[in-house]
């Protein structure tokens, strides 16, 4: 249970929620609650899809590429951290192209959640595990944060009223203060194994 734990929280933050929910927010004010709930049920779902693959497949993406686990953590964490620190500082203003009505998968899915920060995580943090117990319970905390944002962005509304505005604001720098702590931590690993070498 503690595994479990540990990993749903990573995997909770790296999926950065509140930024997620101030998006979804700005980007679905025009429409109606249950347009609203079928987007964000497919969000969900495409989160929950492309966290899967990145998250069972890091392996096999690393070796078609000639990529080390080490090299792609420092690479990895270093994007993290400054995606990290775009999102304490407030910069994180992402370049939305919402012509098309179905925002679910682009750019909801991709790359306001699962951006190339945590695409970069999820690949490591898959990879890195090797035990199938362990393994299966990465996939199943993978999950219910997925769920748990999802959720978010069912009662984000609800949500909105309660925090207001400044309320989701502090919460995104928070985010963002954890996911720089979890970057730093990505990267000194990927050096530390570096020079054990």
């Amino acid at each position: 249970m503690d595994i479990f734990l540990h990993i749903w929280i990573k995997f909770f933050f790296l999926l950065t929620p509140f930024f997620s929910m101030s998006v979804f927010l700005s980007l679905t004010k025009e429409m109606k609650r249950h347009e609203k709930n079928k987007i964000s049920i497919r969000t969900t779902i495409a989160i929950i899809t492309v966290c899967s693959v990145l998250y069972f497949f890091g392996n096999e993406i690393f070796s078609i590429f000639g990529i080390t686990l080490d090299s792609f953590r420092i690479g990895a964490g270093s994007l993290l951290f400054i995606s990290s620190v775009q999102m304490v500082q407030g910069n994180v203003s992402p370049n939305l192209d919402i012509s098309n009505k179905d925002i679910a998968v682009v750019p909801l899915a991709i790359p306001v959640t699962v951006g190339p920060a945590t695409t970069g995580a999820l690949l490591v943090l898959g990879a890195e595990v090797s035990n199938p117990w362990d393994k299966f319970l990465g996939f199943l905390a993978l999950i219910t944060a997925s769920i748990c944002v999802g959720v978010l962005l069912l009662l984000s509304a609800s949500v909105k009223q309660i925090l207001g505005y400044n309320g989701l604001t502090i919460l995104e720098k928070l985010t963002g203060l954890i996911l720089s702590a979890l970057a730093s931590q990505i990267v000194f690993t990927g050096v530390y194994n570096f020079l054990k070498l």
